[in-house]
């Protein structure tokens, strides 16, 4: 099948009006559902985000390849845009992408289908065919260059199987659909320049191809695994093996092969493990391991919380069967939020936290042990156990256990292969975990309810400083550690049933995109044309709080952007707390204004605390920035 099978006029567009990531995404995809080939245009967009989140399809040099595999998907198609002033898509190498090549695969496509959408990742990766792509002013020259390419590929294809490989590599991405081919095609080119033999293994959406042989791992000076997702590493036990990602692969090649060829990579000792790449070492650790309980666990506290907020509506007893304010509808409310929703919050939290360290043996026992911090108290009053705190301590011991567990196994008979799985890693996982649990659990409830204590009974400066201090986290690093700390800080005290923290939390991280983007409306002359695009945007991000909507500015001049929101959100906090805000939702941002405890005083004391901030904030970027030269 060949790419113009796909790629057809009525889903190119030259000139795309888009001037931000999310515009040009929604740009595409209304061109493939225009032209027919979307049963349901919103669920593919969620598809395109979901691949979005897990990391950036913006490849660098101009290009982009947002693809998914969806349901949504009618007939298999591609979509081309063109921006000549180009746009901020986060690509790998931080430049704007001009090139968007938009994958839609059915959730059923053959395999014909997908080689034909990979094949179109590797002409990308030829500087003349990108030449081509810029240069069209029609848009059947954008199929006449395709075209010319596919035939100029269509010659006999060299028998890589029959090559005895000194030099290896695996190249996977989570999709495997643009990423892995586009990584493979650049360092086979790559080695042909170098004078080096290479064979590339792809795990791509179509199966693994070009697979490596025993023999030929056993004969290689060294292999280069660029992959996001897992792939076969056992396989390469005792070779030199370099672990990196595809984007690395794509813009490194040159030195991770010339890595390779010195051998410059630590022997692979198989699962467990602990020499690993610098560029692995930074995508795992405690952060990687939170973060990935903390994502798990939020559904269950954004949608627990604001169902326990709403059944607050019919008066704050309306869920106790014995009030004479009860109402059967505000008690289910209450019910599925606080009983279910928040009762599985810290069991899911530690669950995720120990998967993500010893993968899915973990995930039983930091189950057990999170359902054991909540439960199992032995302190009088303590209903709620050792909370978050415990859920914490419970997902990493179980995560760490999974691990020894699974290397006390490893010298079992082959013949048990089989039963490490399903018995002796969730029997010996468990019951270590929970015994563990069971014990320290105790102290650790007297801890955290001794802490929460504290923190409740702050109050004047000093529950002022603390709001100023989670603010001026939030808009440190737009969404990186440090606001995650803060906002983690927040569901924590959330779980204590200290509804002002996380109230603070969410003011301060929607003031730095609100006040990015009334800078660009009242200081129009110290901005590009396109962040004033940005900033009609960042309204709309700022107001869902999603404190990311700032980063455009941010990336463009973080000397300026980063104090003004910092400044911003760090008054935003102290005023928040000054004026004893709370709030049960923790999440929705502008939607859920109306769920702040106290009545209509204190929603219009929430909104002062967000407008004063954001006002700040637009204010010092103005004075701070300097007027640019007149842009069209």
């Amino acid at each position: 099948m060949k790419i113009t099978d796909l790629l057809k006029e009525d889903t190119i567009k030259l000139d795309l009006q888009a001037a931000s990531k999310t515009d040009v995404l929604n740009e595409l995809a209304d061109q493939l559902y225009n032209a027919g080939r979307l049963n349901d245009k919103d669920a593919f967009i969620n598809n395109i985000f979901e691949r979005e989140e897990q990391s950036t399809t913006g490849v660098g040099e101009g290009i982009a390849i947002p693809h998914a595999k969806s349901a949504a998907v009618k007939t298999p198609a591609i979509a081309f845009g063109r921006s000549q002033a180009g746009i901020d898509y986060d690509s790998l190498d931080g430049q704007p992408a001009h090139l968007f090549f938009m994958i839609a695969a059915s959730e059923g496509a053959n395999n014909a289908h997908l080689e034909a959408l990979s094949r179109l990742s590797t002409f990308l990766m030829d500087p003349k065919f990108q030449e081509k792509m810029y240069q069209a002013t029609t848009k059947a020259q954008i199929l006449e260059a395709v075209n010319a390419k596919e035939m100029e590929l269509d010659g006999p294809e060299k028998e890589t199987d029959q090559i005895t490989s000194k030099i290896l590599a695996v190249t996977a991405c989570p999709t495997g659909i643009a990423h892995t081919y586009m990584a493979a095609e650049k360092l086979a080119e790559t080695a042909k320049e170098m004078g080096i033999t290479i064979k590339v293994e792809t795990n791509g959406s179509s199966g693994v191809k070009n697979r490596l042989t025993d023999e030929e791992i056993a004969e290689a000076d060294a292999i280069i695994v660029a992959a996001d997702t897992k792939v076969e590493m056992d396989r390469f036990s005792g070779k030199p093996v370099i672990e990196t990602g595809v984007g690395k692969a794509i813009h490194e090649a040159k030195d991770l092969l010339n890595r390779a060829v010195n051998q410059d990579a630590p022997i692979y000792k198989g699962e467990g493990s602990k020499k690993k790449s610098d560029d692995k070492q930074q995508r795992s650790g405690f952060y990687k391991h939170l973060m990935n309980g903390v994502s798990n666990m939020l559904p269950f506290v954004v949608g627990g919380g604001i169902l326990i907020a709403i059944s607050f509506f019919w008066g704050i007893n309306s869920s106790d069967p014995d009030s004479p304010e009860y109402n059967a509808f505000a008690y289910m409310l209450n019910t599925i939020g606080s009983g279910k929703a928040f009762f599985l919050m810290v069991p899911v939290l530690a669950g995720f936290i120990a998967s993500s360290i010893a993968d899915r043996p973990g995930f039983a026992p930091g189950m057990i042990g999170g359902l054991i911090a909540v439960t199992v108290t032995g302190v009088e009053g303590a209903a709620g156990g050792s909370g978050f705190l415990g859920g914490l301590i419970a997902g990493f011991l179980a995560g760490y256990v999974t691990v020894l567990i699974k290397k006390a196994f490893e010298k079992l008979p082959d013949s048990l292969e089989g039963l490490k799985p399903v018995l002796f890693y969730p029997l010996f996982s468990i019951a270590i975990t929970g015994l563990i649990m069971m014990l320290i659990n105790p102290p650790l409830t007297t801890i955290y309810t001794g802490l929460t204590s504290f923190l409740e009974s702050m109050s004047g400066t000093n529950q002022v400083l603390v709001g100023i201090i989670l603010g001026a986290m939030m808009a440190l690093d737009l969404g990186g550690p440090v606001n995650k700390a803060a906002y983690t800080f927040g569901i924590a005290m959330l779980d204590a049933q200290n509804y002002t923290f996380i109230a603070t939390v969410m003011a301060a991280g929607m003031v730095p995109p609100l006040g990015m983007a009334l800078a660009t409306t009242l200081f129009k002359r110290r901005f590009t044309k396109q962040e004033r695009e940005a900033g009609k945007t960042a309204y709309a991000l700022g107001a869902c709080f999603i404190t990311e909507g700032v980063i455009p500015f941010a990336a463009a001049d973080p000397a300026r952007v980063i104090p003004s929101a910092m400044v911003g959100a760090a008054v935003t906090g102290g005023l928040s707390m000054l004026f004893d805000i709370g709030l049960r939702a923790p999440h929705g941002g502008i939607f859920v204004i109306g769920l702040v405890e106290g009545g209509i005083g204190k929603i219009l004391l929430y909104l002062l605390a967000i407008i004063i901030g954001a006002i700040v904030t637009a204010l010092l970027a103005g004075l701070l920035k300097k007027n640019i030269e007149k842009t069209a």
